[in-house]
């Protein structure tokens, strides 16, 4: 594991308890941003497998349980107290720790994946590797969901949810993501860009894109 996600994996594991505490469920996400995952969740058949690439403490998982409670939910993340916590607040889910770039699954196990803010540790060019692996785990038609925060460059974080971390985060452009997508064979069907809100120090972007049956 390289510096960079060395320390992305430890600052998560510094902070899981208090963002667990902080963030126990999607009240905090807005309503526009929930009615993306629905759209996801709406079309999936009965015992469809999903992804939740990034799944931190499990509160997507959770909701998606709620919504789809035939899903076979799968969560991946790379910090074992994150997974600490969606063990606590999921159940019937399988959990494995792992880099997005080197997901431990097989080709094709997939119907769905949604990457949650998962992505916003990584700079644009390296997007690639993860969406590629993405695709790979992927089946032809399946969908992808993928939220981050709107722009350009990086910051660095030195607290957060009471806790003193490293953490870099980085924004990326709509169509610098659509684009890395469609390299690795996924076309986008819909975005959604929303101005900020109060809360928020950046406009937030959500693409929905399918895998390509050829």
């Amino acid at each position: 594991m390289d510096a960079h996600r060395e320390a992305t994996r430890a600052a998560y594991d510094t902070v899981a308890s208090a963002y667990a505490n902080a963030l126990p469920d999607l009240s905090y996400e807005a309503p526009l941003d929930r009615a993306m995952i629905t759209e996801v969740v709406r079309e999936l058949p009965e015992r469809a497998s999903l992804l939740d690439a990034g799944c931190g403490t499990g509160r997507l998982l959770a909701h998606l349980r709620e919504q789809h409670p035939s899903l076979r939910l799968v969560g991946v993340d790379l910090s074992e107290g994150m997974l600490a916590e969606a063990s606590r607040a999921t159940s019937d889910v399988e959990l494995a720790r792992a880099d997005l770039a080197a997901l431990p699954f097989e080709d094709a196990r997939f119907d769905a994946v949604v990457a949650w803010y998962s992505v916003i540790h990584t700079p644009t060019d390296g997007l690639g590797n993860i969406f590629r692996e993405l695709a790979r785990v992927s089946i032809p038609g399946a969908v992808i969901l993928v939220a981050f925060q709107v722009g350009s460059g990086e910051r660095t974080v030195r607290r957060a949810y009471g806790r003193e971390v490293s953490l870099t985060a980085h924004l990326h452009m709509p169509s610098d993501v659509e684009s890395v997508l469609d390299s690795v064979g996924f076309q986008r069907e819909a975005s959604l860009v929303r101005a900020p809100r109060a809360t928020e120090a950046h406009s937030q972007a959500i693409l929905l894109a399918r895998r390509r049956l050829g």
